[in-house]
Formats: structure tokens, sequence, C-alpha cells
């Protein structure tokens, strides 16, 4: 058992680019509570947040940027370079993520609770948790995702693998192993597979499995022998010609009332990319979204097998990000797309968000754009934003034909010392 009280927490963990973060995604898709502790790290170092000055009286003021943020690059060159460096930044930052990681999982309200951490075995957290999951890859597949991804060099990425603990040492430890060789269906299989054996209930109740006895087959009678059956007399069929095909029209819009919002799963891959494609204008298939399903997640609202409206959005380092919202014509847009924008901030308090941005088309029609202000959403330019960490994910996320809502959900975690 881990050390957290109606818990049952599993430590993820791997190298650099094994696959950690799509099976995080994956499994809070399936129902868990999940954490980048990575990404805390990098926000505990953010303006204005505990281990920002630091790191800075430490490693000198020439890692910041213009407007006075820690450049990662220039960090991570010295500190992934020198392991005297990545131990003392370490130092700075792992009290302060070790402190925000006791408030989200005592406050999370599912019982399933995934860290992420590159350094989960190296120190005492692989001790802490229930189990710990290893993702892996082969080195091939490792240095071209850093390549082909991340933008790095050969050089650059195969000095990255180089400075970390090999990955074997990971699993030696682990009770779980996904192995991220193929595509995105495959992981999912092995995640799913996996996450049907976790000893919890929904509830929160932890449990060992439930012993299954399965009764032998009853015995097979084999049938009496009959004669054989007289050949039926040939008969001569006269030529058939099939009618034309005709096209059914498409089935009615649902019920108004009979309209509800359900999380969405690799089951309704197919839907979802149809509607994508329908209403996006371009074709999306379904790998593109099992794919998807490893960085976001989707709420659909529809009655039955019909999706007449879809939230695409993801909740990342404490912050939701909505960047596909569409409803079907035929339904009212009003009450179908409050529907979606409630359940999206369900999800989000659910998972501790402490902010929401919505990531509209700048030619939106007001009617369209009015839900989200009547639930509370501003229209904001990320200059203006206070928070760097909130500055910072509007920045990376607006493209230049969009603009940005945004609603505060509640107070922050990493608050200055």
């Amino acid at each position: 058992m881990g050390r957290w009280a109606n818990k049952y927490v599993i430590g993820l963990t791997g190298n650099i680019a094994m696959g950690k973060s799509l099976v995080r995604k994956m499994l809070e898709n399936l129902g868990a509570y999940t954490i980048d502790a990575d990404g805390l790290a990098h926000q505990a170092m953010t303006p204005g947040a505990p281990s920002y000055a630091p790191v800075i009286e430490w490693f000198g003021k020439w890692i910041l940027d213009d407007q006075k943020r820690i450049d990662r690059n220039r960090l991570g060159s010295v500190a992934f370079a020198h392991n005297a460096a990545l131990n003392q930044l370490e130092l700075l930052t792992h009290p302060v993520v070790g402190q925000a990681l006791d408030i989200l999982i005592n406050r999370a309200k599912r019982p399933i609770v995934v860290i992420e951490a590159i350094k989960l075995v190296d120190g005492a957290l692989a001790d802490q948790v229930d189990a710990v999951w290893v993702v892996t890859s082969t080195p091939e597949n490792q240095l071209s995702r850093l390549i082909t991804k991340r933008g790095m060099t050969d050089w650059e990425a195969r000095k990255r693998i180089e400075t970390q603990n090999p990955q074997q040492e990971k699993l030696e430890k682990a009770n779980v192993v996904i192995t991220n060789n193929g595509g995105a269906e495959e992981v999912w299989t092995q995640v799913q597979r996996a996450w049907d054996k976790i000893p919890v209930r929904k509830t929160g109740t932890l449990q060992a499995p439930a012993p299954q006895t399965i009764a032998p087959p009853a015995p097979v009678q084999p049938p009496p022998r009959q004669p054989p059956a007289p050949s039926p007399p040939v008969q001569v069929v006269p030529t058939w010609t099939p009618p034309p095909i005709v096209t059914p029209p498409p089935p009615p819009p649902p019920d108004p009332a009979t309209i509800q919002v359900r999380a969405g799963m690799p089951r309704d891959a197919e839907s979802i990319a149809k509607m994508l494609s329908d209403t996006l204008g371009k074709a999306v298939t379904r790998n593109d979204i099992m794919l998807a399903f490893g960085e976001k997640s989707y709420l659909l609202a529809g009655s039955g097998s019909m999706i007449v409206g879809l939230a695409g959005f993801q909740v990342e380092n404490l912050i939701t990000r909505t960047d596909e919202f569409m409803v079907n014509a035929n339904v009212p847009l009003d009450a179908t797309a409050r529907m979606l924008i409630s359940a999206v901030e369900e999800r989000s308090a659910d998972l501790q968000s402490e902010v929401s941005f919505a990531f509209m088309a700048r030619n939106t029609p007001a009617n369209v754009l009015q839900p989200f202000l009547d639930a509370g959403y501003e229209r904001i330019e990320p200059d203006a934003l206070k928070i760097p960490a909130w500055r910072e994910a509007a920045a990376e996320a607006q493209a230049a034909d969009k603009q940005i809502l945004m609603r505060k959900l509640r107070d922050r975690i990493l608050t200055p010392i």
C-alpha cells in the first residue's frame, strides 16, 4: 500500500521520449486523476513561484529571457550536461513539487491517481506509490522522437539520453510495463488491460480483485444420425434486375430533452472523426482521433449513438484549454453549448484545474460565443494575464486566427513563499 490513504497511486515513469505523457492522458480518459510532476517543476520556476528566485540565484541571470522568465533551453543546456548541476536543480525544485503533490493527491476526488515523473525510481517516491508503471520503447524510436517531435539535433538528442539513468533500472522496478513501439491502438490495448486489473473500486475502496470461478462447459451430445435428404428438383430461375440504390435520408435530430453529455472513448473515434470532418471540411481519420486521445479528452453531446456536439479539451499543469467546440445546426445551440461548457468545467474541477481557456475563431458568430460569456468567460489577450504560467499557456496555444476566452476556476496551488 502507498502512503496516501484511500487512494491507489500509480507512479508512471520511463526515460525521455518513451511515451509517458501518452499513457498518462490515456489513464486520465479512463478515469484516473493524473499529475505531471515534471510540469509542476516547471511551474515552480515561473516568476513569483517558490523556486524562481533560488534557481536564478544559483544558475545566474543569464538563464532569463527578455521577459525575465527562466528560459528552459538555456537552463537545460547546463542542467542536462552536468550531473552536479542537475542534482542542484532538483534540490531547488523537488521539495516544492513534493508539497504540491501532497495537496493535489489529498484533494483529488478520483480514487486512482497517476504521477508522471521521469525521476520516480531515483528517489523516495517509488516506495510511496502503490504501483510503478514504466513506459518503454526501442532506442531507435526514442532517438527519432527527440529529433522529429522535439526538434533536437542528433547530438543534442544523444546527449540528453546519455545524461539519464539507464532505462533498464526503471524496468527492474516495474509492476507494469507498457511498450510503445507500435501505433496508438496497440498502446491503448495495453493500458486498458492493465487498468482493468487495478485492485480498486470506482467508489475509492481499495481491495484485492475478487477470484473468478469458471464453470466447465456442459458435455455436447452428438445429434442423432439422419438419412440424407433427397436432392431438390432443378429449377430455372429467371433473370433478376436489382432495384436502384436509394440513399436513405439522414436520421431526424434527437429530441432536445434526450440530449446528454458523456465522455468520449476510443470506441467513439470514428463518430468523432466524422463530425470533425463534416464540420471542418477536411478529412479526419479514426487514427487521428486515437492519437489525439493521447493529448486531450472529448466530451460528446448526443442521444443514443447520435452525436450532435463535442468539446475537445486538455487539462495540463492545472490549466484547461478547449480548442475544439462544435454543435450541430439542427439542435438548440444555446442549451447544447451550455451543457458542454458545464461538462468541461465539471471535468476541470475534478482535475483541479485553476483556469479555463477556450480558443475560438475570430469570426465566430456572436450567438456561439454568448453561452461562454453567460458562463463567466471573458475575452483576453495573453499579454494581459498577470500569472506567468497562464500567460505562457495561452500564448503557446493561440493561433493568429483565434481569440481567447478565459474563466478563473480556483486559486493557485503554487504561490510564492
